[in-house]
């Protein structure tokens, strides 16, 4: 009995240790980065979600870079990756978009956006170049100039005000609430002063919940998030079928416009609407938040920047016939010290670090193979960083 169950043993160990070797060593018809494959399924994820500390590269691929070279091979929750810091190779990939690659999400994002079959195609095309240009109307330049600033004037006006009555406050924390609540107002008419539920803590919660292993089943962050998301979109949806039977209750607005567009545009349904509004609220809360935060953490770091730009906007104000007179479109377009210290905060504090690509075909590039989706056992997507 006992030569039995060690003989068991055995099998077992070696069909699992042969399983490992299999997943560490992937055969393809061609040449692969070096790297490491990590542990079956989970990979290397748990080194890749590990926030970093400094907007250096983050340590998941600065350490490998260092190891391995600026080209390498890992595996994200299940899906062999190729990682690359290499201009080159990161040039070619953007030059072939659309033929050879395509933008691709990890599994958690697709689901958490319900970017599946035909949507998720479509997200690539048609999705995509109707997203940008309904945002772009609605916070375009031309919507700046003609409505947006004095609304944005007012906002920071009355945001700045309340931070200076509440004593020390979490700058992060109260950016992200005043970036979604007039981001939310501008897409969907919320009054977040009168609104009974706080829709702002809901997202903080959907997001520290985000970046998790795709697994949906009870008792799981992801699973906790994807309720959590449930329960915003049943909201949004709600807003939405509110404005189809109502109509005396249009704005104008972001939602209003997609409405509109039903009527031409297939992919605009009222389940893909919501969706819509969601990751615009999501995608605008977090980045415009964390760089909104990096640059007060950039000014206080700077007294030198902050002493120019207190001069250039003196100097504005000194011009008015009316010192407390709104802010014009000529005096925005004159803040040139200004215009620099935001791009250089944008170059500094890039968010995304890289963005992840799907290989929608065999092809070659600096000598390494990219594999399509069809041998799970190849390294089947991009991931380019700018080094």
């Amino acid at each position: 009995m006992w030569t039995i169950g060690l003989a068991v043993v055995a099998l077992v160990v070696v069909y699992y240790t042969h399983l490992i070797f299999k997943w560490r060593s992937p055969k393809i018809e061609g040449v692969l980065p070096p790297g490491s494959m990590g542990w079956p399924l989970i990979g290397e994820t748990l080194q890749f979600i590990i926030p970093g500390k400094s907007l250096d590269l983050h340590p998941f691929v600065k350490k490998r870079m260092q190891k391995y070279g600026p080209i390498f091979k890992t595996s994200l929750v299940g899906r062999p990756i190729i990682v690359s810091t290499d201009y080159e190779m990161n040039k070619y990939i953007l030059q072939h978009e659309g033929t050879l690659v395509e933008l691709w999400y990890l599994d958690s994002f697709a689901k958490f956006f319900a970017l599946e079959g035909e949507t998720r195609v479509n997200a690539i095309g048609t999705v995509h170049k109707y997203l940008r240009s309904i945002t772009l109307n609605h916070f375009g330049v031309e919507s700046l100039k003609a409505s947006l600033l004095p609304k944005i004037e007012d906002m920071l006006h009355t945001n700045l005000a309340n931070w200076a009555t509440q004593g020390p406050v979490d700058v992060k924390q109260v950016i992200s609430v005043m970036v979604f609540n007039f981001t939310a107002n501008k897409i969907f008419g919320y009054d977040a002063a009168n609104s009974k539920e706080k829709l702002s803590e809901n997202y903080t919660k959907i997001l520290n919940s985000f970046i998790s292993l795709p697994l949906n089943i009870p008792g799981t962050s992801f699973h906790k998030c994807m309720k959590d998301r449930e329960k915003m979109l049943k909201m949004l949806k709600d807003t939405l079928m509110e404005r189809l039977s109502d109509p005396s209750k249009r704005r104008g607005d972001f939602l209003d416009q997609a409405i509109d567009d039903m009527k031409t545009e297939k992919f605009l349904t009222e389940d893909f609407i919501p969706q819509l509004m969601f990751g615009i609220l999501f995608a605008s809360f977090e980045s415009m938040s964390t760089t909104l935060t990096l640059t007060f953490k950039f000014l206080s770091e700077n007294p030198r920047v902050v002493e120019e730009l207190r001069v250039e906007h003196e100097a504005i104000v000194k011009k008015r016939e009316n010192p407390n007179s709104r802010l014009t479109w000529e005096e925005y377009r004159s803040m040139t010290f200004t215009q620099m210290v935001v791009n250089e905060t944008l170059r500094i504090s890039n968010i995304p670090p890289g963005l992840f690509r799907k290989a929608l075909k065999d092809f070659q590039v600096k000598g390494i193979h990219c594999s399509s989706w069809l041998d799970s056992n190849a390294c089947d997507s991009c991931y380019s960083v700018e080094p």
